[in-house]
């Protein structure tokens, strides 16, 4: 089981975090800069499946939380003390220093929901397509992340992507026909 809500988290390490202590999906700000991307991948993370902001409990993290909030409203808010997020010599604070247990508690707090794991579209299609390997492969999942709305990725962010943002199999051909017939 995975949690439904995609986690909106500052960094890589938050992500580590996050997916030790349970099965979720992650979007990462990378710090308090937001571009505008990212706030669009959030906007559909929310139209598809929801989303959770689990930030740092600082300044940065709840400038970051205040303006996800402002552009996605109705996104759930995850939380963890201050001193629950030091790290071991107490002088940097975040998520990536939370132990598994404060992090499993925030997010029971909010009340999220639990989904199956399926596959859509598998590996093997992708690289039939010409989207993981040749020549046209970079330009094709440029092209695909443009017309479904994921952003530029490469081969394995372009599958779990697709997973992510729950793209179906209709939408999915549809923008392969597309990028195919417009080469």
């Amino acid at each position: 089981m995975k949690i439904k809500e995609i986690i909106v988290v500052e960094g890589k390490d938050d992500t580590i975090a996050i997916q030790n202590a349970v099965a979720a999906d992650t979007i990462e700000t990378n710090g308090s800069a937001i571009n505008e991307e990212t706030l669009h991948k959030i906007k559909l993370a929310q139209e598809r499946r929801g989303v959770i902001i689990f930030t740092d409990p600082d300044y940065p993290g709840e400038k970051i939380r205040k303006i996800v909030s402002q552009h996605v409203p109705g996104c759930k808010h995850a939380f963890i003390q201050r001193q629950d997020a030091l790290d071991k010599r107490k002088r940097k604070v975040g998520v990536e220093h939370a132990s598994v247990e404060v992090i499993r508690q925030a997010l029971s707090e909010v009340q999220q929901e639990w989904i199956e794991i399926k596959e859509e579209i598998g590996w093997d299609e992708l690289v039939y397509l010409g989207l993981i390997a040749g020549s046209q492969a970079k330009k094709r999942r440029e092209r695909l992340g443009i017309l479904l709305k994921i952003g530029y990725t490469n081969g394995k962010q372009l599958y779990k992507r697709l997973q992510m943002f729950q793209i179906s199999r209709e939408q999915f051909e549809a923008s392969v026909k597309q990028v195919l017939q417009e080469e």
